[in-house]
């Protein structure tokens, strides 16, 4: 076999590999597999897949094209910051809680799906969770509503 033939044949995989390396894999489709987390407002329960590594945040729930109403997403910064999301290659209305470290919902923003449009919080927070959009509003969570979980500090009186 020619040896220019051979070594193209394995140009593939060392792009891939290269790729991989350098961090430079483009993400083809959404991001199913990761660790889960309980949170509740109240009465209501959320099966939050946790974005916490800067990859994972970047992706978020880009190219997913369905959520099932209980579930969402939880992207958790190291430190509390001014948080702006937005929904490139993100196929569905959400609706993102900015929340404080005690679990307080400190601003709720409705996202339109595939746009750039540029949506943040009103204060520092390190989480901020994405649900379809209108979850909150049905279940009558505002500003001022709290979450509770594992994730979230609970005031001590």
């Amino acid at each position: 076999m020619n040896t220019s033939l051979l070594r193209l044949r394995h140009l593939p995989q060392l792009i891939s590999m290269a790729l991989v390396c350098t961090g430079g894999w483009a993400q083809e489709g959404p991001q199913l597999d990761l660790q889960r987390v309980e949170l509740a407002a109240g009465m209501y329960r959320i099966d939050a897949q946790v974005a916490a590594s800067p990859q994972e945040r970047q992706i978020g729930l880009m190219f997913r094209r369905d959520m099932p109403q209980p579930e969402g997403m939880l992207f958790v910064f190291e430190q509390p910051a001014t948080q702006c999301f937005w929904m490139k290659n993100t196929r569905l209305p959400l609706t993102a809680a900015f929340v404080a470290d005690d679990g307080t919902i400190v601003n709720l923003a409705d996202m339109k799906p595939m746009t750039e449009d540029s949506h943040c919080s009103t204060r520092p927070v390190r989480f901020v969770l994405e649900m379809n959009q209108g979850w909150f509003a049905k279940k009558g969570l505002k500003a001022g509503s709290r979450l509770t979980g594992a994730p979230f500090k609970t005031a001590r009186p």
